[in-house]
């Protein structure tokens, strides 16, 4: 445990005195933020128009108008940072021949990914916890459920924890940032939107592919809804994307 700490506080440094971290941190705060204003803003005129009718102020709903868009679209946005983030883990250390010296270190392959690992879904967290001070405004003058809320975050750090696996195994695999920021994207997009396939297959691919599919796990977290088939899904997700990063490394170290 105290290697894989050691690695994951090296990895938070590097992000945090490169721009990287920076860059990414304030895009995605920056079109999240911008998300979250219009759709609240919105949220506040229907509320002006139709709050004096009793049926349709009882349809308003802050947590479905307002933080169900806002998670679809923050969802979106992390698809295409996680990239950025996790492009440089292994590529930049086999750009400046140092993974020879990691490899050959007295730390494990599983310490090391686990370790960088780490580091990059702590910046997922703090991300995420710094667009909770979006809702400052929306308790403050609303009356939103907390509990869909979290939910909806929990899904999001997930599906980020996810990404990241995909990220990391992309970077492991080449040592251009570009080369892996490019493939990372076009992985996840292909999970995401591989449901849509399903559409125009029989009956027993429909179910696969949309089971396969991220937005179909998420859609349900989003509404609020906890299931376990949607958190092992994640987590085995995960666990496939940094379990392939460990036999990329493996295979390398034995040549």
């Amino acid at each position: 445990m105290r290697n894989i700490i050691a690695i994951a506080q090296k990895e938070l440094k590097i992000y945090f005195i490169s721009p990287i971290a920076y860059a990414v941190f304030t895009i995605f705060l920056l079109i999240s933020g911008f998300f979250y204003y219009n759709i609240l803003m919105w949220f506040n005129l229907q509320s002006l128009q139709f709050g004096a009718n009793p049926y349709y102020s009882s349809q308003l709903n802050i947590n479905q108008m307002v933080y169900s868009p806002f998670f679809h679209n923050s969802s979106i946005i992390l698809l295409l940072m996680i990239p950025l983030l996790t492009m440089r883990l292994f590529s930049e250390e086999k750009r400046l021949g140092t993974d020879e010296l990691l490899f050959t270190s007295p730390v494990t392959t599983t310490e090391i990914i686990i370790g960088k690992y780490l580091a990059s879904i702590t910046i997922l967290f703090l991300m995420l916890l710094i667009t909770g001070m979006y809702s400052i405004f929306a308790f403050k003058y609303g009356n939103p459920q907390l509990e869909p809320i979290l939910i909806g975050y929990l899904g999001l750090f997930l599906m980020g924890s996810a990404f990241i696996s995909i990220g990391i195994f992309t970077s492991a695999i080449t040592e251009s940032q570009l080369v892996a920021a490019v493939l990372g994207f076009g992985s996840l997009l292909l999970l995401w939107v591989i449901s849509w396939l399903g559409e125009t297959a029989g009956m027993i691919w429909k179910g696969i592919l949309g089971y396969l599919s991220f937005f179909e796990h998420f859609d349900d977290m989003v509404k609020g809804v906890i299931d376990t088939t949607d958190l092992v899904y994640y987590l085995s997700f995960t666990f496939f994307g940094l379990f392939l990063t460990h036999i990329v490394i493996e295979a390398k170290k034995w040549k």
